[in-house]
C-alpha cells in the first residue's frame, strides 16, 4: 500500500432523519443557513492551512451526517480552498458520502462538477424489510437507481451494506451479497450490525425487542463475506472494507496507517504535529465559536508516546497487511511480549519480515486479540 499521506476530513452534521443504529455526531435538521455554514467551514480551512502549509493533502473526505445534503456549491468552494491553500497532490481523492434518495441522486452531477471524484453511497441493505428496520428513507429501487447514476457520474465509487441483522441467516446474506457483488465496481464496505450506546437501537435491544444473530451465525456470515468478496476480486484490505487492488480508500488508509489529518466541522477529530485535536461537538456551539474565533477547536493536547503506539496498534491491525516493519518497531513497546507470543503460537497473528498482521482466524476475534496485546 502507498504511504498514509495527509487527509482533510470535513464533517456535515445534518441528516433527513437519525438512523437508529447510528452513533455518529449527526442531527435531523434541514433548517440551516447554508451560506453561514460554508463561510465557517472555509474559515476553519484557513485556520488550519496556516499551521500545515507545508503538507501535501492526498485526500478530502466529506462525512456526516449526510454531506450530500449540503449545497454542491459549498462542496466546490471547499475543494477549491484546499487546492488553493495547499499544494495538493495531483491525484487528490475527494470522497462524498451520500444517501440514495431520489432528491440527492439528482444532484450527483453537480457534486461531480464541484470536484467530487469518489462517492460513498449508503445503501445499507438490498431488502425492503431490512431497510425499514434500519430506519432508511429509501427503497431498494431508489438505491439501485442512485447506484446506476453514481456509477455513470463518478470515476470512483463504493457502497455500504449492513449484515448480521435480526433474523438474517447465512444463506440469506449469501444471496444478498451475491447481488451486491454483481452491482459493485471497485469497492464495498460491509459492516456487521452492532448495538452502540446512545443509539435508538440500544434501549430497544436491551428490552428484548429484537436479537442479533448468535456468535456462530455471525461468524458464518463474516466468513462468507470474506470468501465471496475474495472470489469476486474484492479482497478485504481492512476488517470491513473490500476493494480491487489499487482501489482502496486512500483517506481511510491515512487513519489506519498512522498518518496525519485535519478534522473540520462539529465533533471532528484531527492528528498532526504530534497533537490530537477535537472540535466543539454541538453544531450550534461549533458555528458560534467559528464566528467568534475563526475556529472551534475545543481540545488540543500532545499525544504521549504510549497513546500514539496504542492508536497505531488499534488501527494498523485492522488492515490485512497489518503493521509494516517501521510501524512495528515503533509500537513494539506497547505490545505485551507474552501475549504476542501466545497470539502467534495460537495462529491469530503472523510476524515476519513484512511486519505483524492478523491471520484469517485472528480477524474473526480482532477485538480480543487487541485486548490481549495491549493489556
Amino acid at each position: 500500500m502507498s504511504p498514509p499521506g495527509f487527509g482533510i476530513y470535513i464533517h456535515w452534521p445534518f441528516c433527513l432523519s437519525k438512523c437508529p443504529y447510528c452513533d455518529f455526531n449527526s442531527h435531523a435538521s434541514l433548517a440551516m443557513d447554508h451560506g453561514r455554514w460554508r463561510a465557517a467551514l472555509l474559515a476553519e480551512l484557513d485556520h488550519f492551512a496556516a499551521q500545515t502549509s507545508d503538507r501535501i493533502p492526498t485526500s478530502v473526505f466529506f462525512g456526516g451526517g449526510t454531506p450530500s445534503l449540503m449545497e454542491p456549491e459549498t462542496a466546490g468552494a471547499l475543494v477549491d480552498a484546499v487546492k488553493s491553500r495547499w499544494a495538493a497532490a495531483p491525484d487528490l481523492e475527494v470522497t462524498l458520502e451520500a444517501n440514495p434518495t431520489s432528491v440527492e441522486a439528482d444532484r450527483f452531477r453537480a457534486f461531480r462538477e464541484a470536484g467530487i471524484n469518489r462517492l460513498s453511497l449508503g445503501i445499507q441493505a438490498l431488502d425492503s424489510k431490512a431497510l425499514a428496520f434500519l430506519g432508511r428513507r429509501h427503497s431498494v429501487d431508489e438505491a439501485l437507481a442512485a447506484l446506476r447514476l453514481a456509477q455513470a457520474t463518478f470515476p470512483r465509487m463504493s457502497f455500504d451494506l449492513i449484515y448480521s441483522r435480526p433474523g438474517q441467516t447465512e444463506a440469506q446474506w449469501r444471496t444478498e451479497l451475491a447481488r451486491a457483488l454483481d452491482l459493485a465496481g471497485e469497492h464495498l464496505s460491509l459492516y456487521q450490525l452492532t448495538i452502540e450506546d446512545g443509539t435508538a437501537f440500544a434501549p430497544a435491544h436491551g428490552r428484548g425487542e429484537f436479537a442479533l444473530p448468535d456468535e456462530d451465525e455471525a461468524t458464518a456470515q463474516f466468513e462468507t463475506t470474506q470468501e465471496m468478496c475474495e472470489k469476486a476480486g474484492l479482497p478485504a484490505y481492512e476488517i470491513s472494507n473490500h476493494a480491487r487492488p489499487g482501489a482502496e480508500c486512500r483517506h481511510n488508509l491515512t487513519y489506519w496507517q498512522g498518518g496525519e489529518w485535519l478534522g473540520i466541522g462539529p465533533g471532528a477529530h484531527g492528528r498532526f504535529d504530534g497533537f490530537a485535536l477535537a472540535q466543539a461537538r454541538s453544531p450550534g456551539t461549533w458555528l458560534a465559536q467559528v464566528d467568534a474565533n475563526g475556529h472551534a477547536t475545543e481540545t488540543r493536547y500532545a499525544l504521549d508516546p504510549a497513546e500514539r503506539r496504542s492508536e497505531l496498534v488499534l488501527m494498523g491491525l485492522r488492515l490485512r497487511n497489518g503493521l509494516g516493519p517501521a510501524l512495528l518497531a515503533e509500537v513494539r513497546p506497547a505490545l505485551d511480549p507474552e501475549a504476542l507470543a501466545r497470539m502467534i503460537e495460537g495462529g491469530f497473528l503472523v510476524e515476519d519480515t513484512l511486519g505483524l498482521r492478523t491471520t484469517d482466524r485472528g480477524r474473526l476475534v480482532l477485538n480480543a486479540v487487541l485486548g490481549e496485546l495491549l493489556a
